[in-house]
């Protein structure tokens, strides 16, 4: 019974999947990290196994689908298989030797969060080896949704896609921070009609924490004079230490991210919405055993 079945490939399958989402060759090679001929490579030895044909290959008249009947009809199915090889590799998942986690993570997060966790973790459980890349939020989401290698992100998303499944660790609030000699310093609380006509510093385009900042500066009918944009709250620090702008950060009740540093930090008056920071998981995806352990042992250290 089994020699009758056809040799079905992950590959070949998960390449048609994605065909299905982007509608053509060239996006499905960009996603999958391969030329546009190894994806209809993939895509030929596919059919040949199943003896139907899946997709259009002539450019004709634009279709709302690049599918054919056949494989409308075979796409569920396809996406049941990918779920089940997963299951498959998690029921077998072995808790001794090598296993790698990689997590996409903000540069906030990286740096004043998930150092010292992976520290504590590799204490731990010295056998899974963590590999992270650092974007911004936008990017983060991006990388979970599309690259499988991505087991989870950690940020604080402004509005995460209804694929992802949010799993908060804590919400930080708002300060302005500005030089020591700057005539803020004078003041204990800041409003921020105050910062309005101020040199601002904010994070890029594209981070949480610079949405957050910009709706509530248009919610009180204010434009602020944005002069400055960064990546990290470190970089932000150091431009106002140098005179560059004030800004208005998110800062952990330690102290640590202005400890040391040449700046004053004042309450702010206005509210801003907090920045909840926490894991973003693929909806109906079950983690690993190595990464449940890490997504654990990092929500034990909030809690």
């Amino acid at each position: 019974m089994a020699q009758s079945l056809p040799h079905l490939n992950t590959d070949q399958v998960a390449a048609f999947v994605e065909l299905s989402r982007q509608g053509q060759i060239r996006s499905t090679a960009g996603i999958l990290g391969i030329t546009e001929q190894g994806v209809r490579n993939r895509l030929i030895a596919l059919e040949g196994q199943l003896g139907v044909e899946l997709y259009r290959k002539s450019r004709g008249p634009r279709r709302a689908t690049v599918l054919t009947d056949q494989g409308r009809r075979f796409l569920p199915h396809a996406l049941a298989f990918l779920e089940r090889a997963r299951e498959l590799c998690h029921a077998v998942e072995m808790e001794t030797g090598p296993r790698e986690i990689h997590v996409a993570a903000s540069q906030y997060l990286t740096r004043y969060v998930l150092i010292d966790t992976l520290s504590a973790f590799r204490t731990e459980a010295p056998d899974i080896y963590v590999r992270v890349s650092t974007m911004n939020e936008r990017d983060i989401e991006d990388a979970v949704l599309r690259d499988p290698d991505v087991a989870f992100g950690l940020a604080a998303p402004y509005e995460s896609s209804t694929d992802l499944v949010y799993h908060h660790l804590f919400s930080m609030g708002w300060s302005v921070i500005c030089p020591t000699a700057h005539k803020l310093a004078s003041k204990k609380r800041v409003r921020l009609d105050a910062l309005a006509d101020e040199r601002l510093i904010l994070y890029e385009r594209g981070s949480t924490g610079r949405q957050h900042v910009l709706d509530a500066f248009h919610g009180r009918g204010l434009a602020p004079r944005v002069t400055l944009e960064t990546t990290s709250t470190e970089t932000i620090v150091s431009m106002v230490e140098a005179g560059l702008g004030v800004s208005v950060v998110p800062l952990l009740p330690s102290g640590v991210i202005t400890r040391g540093r040449d700046v004053l930090v004042r309450d702010l008056v206005d509210p801003i919405s907090p920045i909840h920071s926490g894991v973003l998981l693929r909806r109906r995806e079950t983690p690993a055993q190595a990464t449940s352990r890490l997504i654990e042992f990092t929500r034990a250290r909030f809690q």
